[in-house]
């Protein structure tokens, strides 16, 4: 198992690309089940994920080629498409969900295995299911499955009104109601950027929808959906990831490809601590003003509040800063798992149910740390760029599942870090 080695050595400078959104592309992937012609999807990241979620559209029988270096994912599903998702494969990612939607609307019919557990929470898939039920169809849950029917003519056009906000949800919901009869109302839909990415998407293969990026989303059936190419978002995870690189080790960094729009309350909070950023024609140049970063309060929130995805990142940063921060999770529970692996490097941080009190210290001190989910990997990492010495970074097959190159990237800014293969 791979490890990440990193040694804290100062500021930091040049440029780093960012990615096109994992998110957003492992939504617009199931698209393709929508439709009989070709739909391609250019600046698709390279991840771990996106092979899984391949794989999985493999098996339903559409056809799925990597091309322009992993690039460029050019789909087909012309052909027979088979209506069972495997918990082979679904089991390995949650997203795996979003192919139920599709396959209902398309086929009338699905079987798709329940997505195994999480390690930041549950995750229930319910509000996947109570949508599409909104539409007409029957849902029967057995062996592990979700069994899914369409009514006779299939799905109809309905209210669906999600009790909390869903990311999941609202894709699958929206994905379905292209095909549906009649219109579709999403009421309290979520409205981050990679709804928009997939609204705009479905719409340029024929769909009918108004409102995305809006809490109610109207969209009007069609008999079809065509082809389309489509660019794929850039990622607004990786960006503010990236964009604290600078922030907690000094330096000037650009994140190539960055907009504020996509990160806007983030970058509040990086303003109130001290971090200067820069919308340029390039990206995002972030640059730590003079001094220790200030204190800040974060509450995470479904877009456009403070990402859940950027909160371990964040809580790095606010290890070594002047004062008391207080971060309030209302996301996803057990999302503090980094905090003592952040501890073990010499930070003080006193965990409470969904609150983290981190009172920062001058200076985190390298330790042997093991990575337990995608963002607290890369969080470990950050820190070890501010700390004395040698960070090891373990079970980092984490990093993988979001972020392409990530030893590449922070080394081409003059960051010392390096991938250790287990031998």
């Amino acid at each position: 198992m791979d490890s990440i080695v990193v040694t804290g050595n100062g500021p930091l400078a040049g440029e780093i690309p960012i990615a096109g959104a994992k998110n957003a592309c492992l939504t617009l992937m199931p698209a393709t089940l929508l439709s009989d012609e070709p739909l391609t999807l250019t600046n698709a990241p390279r991840l771990s994920d996106i092979r899984t979620m391949t794989l999985l559209l493999q098996s339903l029988g559409a056809e799925v080629s990597t091309l322009a270096d992993g690039r460029v994912l050019a789909m087909s599903s012309h052909g027979k498409i088979t209506q069972r998702a495997e918990y082979d494969i679904v089991r390995k990612m949650r997203a795996s969900i979003l192919v139920l939607g599709p396959l209902l609307a398309r086929e009338g019919y699905a079987e798709v295995s329940l997505p195994g557990g999480c390690a930041i929470g549950a995750r229930p898939v319910d509000l996947h299911l109570k949508a599409l039920e909104a539409m007409g169809a029957e849902m029967d849950l057995r062996d592990g499955y979700v069994h899914a029917k369409a009514p006779a003519g299939g799905l109809r056009g309905g209210i669906v009104e999600f009790p909390f906000v869903s990311v999941g949800a609202t894709e699958n919901a929206l994905m379905a109601a292209t095909l549906a009869k009649g219109t579709t109302v999403l009421k309290n839909a979520a409205r981050e950027p990679e709804i928009v990415d997939l609204a705009r998407c479905l719409r340029a293969m024929g769909a009918q929808i108004e409102g995305e990026g809006s809490p109610e989303i109207t969209i009007q059936g069609v008999d079809r959906l065509g082809g389309a190419t489509h660019a794929v978002v850039t990622d607004r995870i990786e960006l503010g990831t990236y964009m604290l690189a600078p922030a907690i080790c000094g330096g000037e960094v650009t994140c190539l490809g960055g907009k504020i729009e996509l990160v806007e309350a983030f970058c509040e909070k990086l303003d109130a601590a001290g971090i200067a950023v820069e919308e340029t024609e390039a990206g995002l140049k972030v640059a730590r003003r003079n001094g220790r970063v200030s204190a800040v309060d974060v509450t995470t929130e479904p877009f456009p509040g403070f990402p859940t995805d950027l909160q371990a990142q964040m809580m790095a940063l606010l290890c070594t800063a002047e004062g008391v921060s207080v971060l309030e999770e209302k996301i996803f529970e057990n999302r503090f798992m980094h905090a003592p692996e952040l501890m073990r490097m010499g930070a003080q941080i006193d965990v409470h149910g969904g609150t983290a009190t981190v009172t920062g210290v001058e200076r985190l001190r390298g330790a042997p740390v093991m990575a337990t989910d995608l963002r607290a990997s890369v969080s470990l990492i950050l820190a070890g760029l501010a700390a004395e010495g040698e960070t090891v970074v373990n079970r980092v097959y984490h990093l993988d599942r979001g972020y392409e190159n990530v030893e590449d990237k922070l080394s081409a800014v003059g960051a010392r870090i390096e991938r250790v293969a287990e031998t």
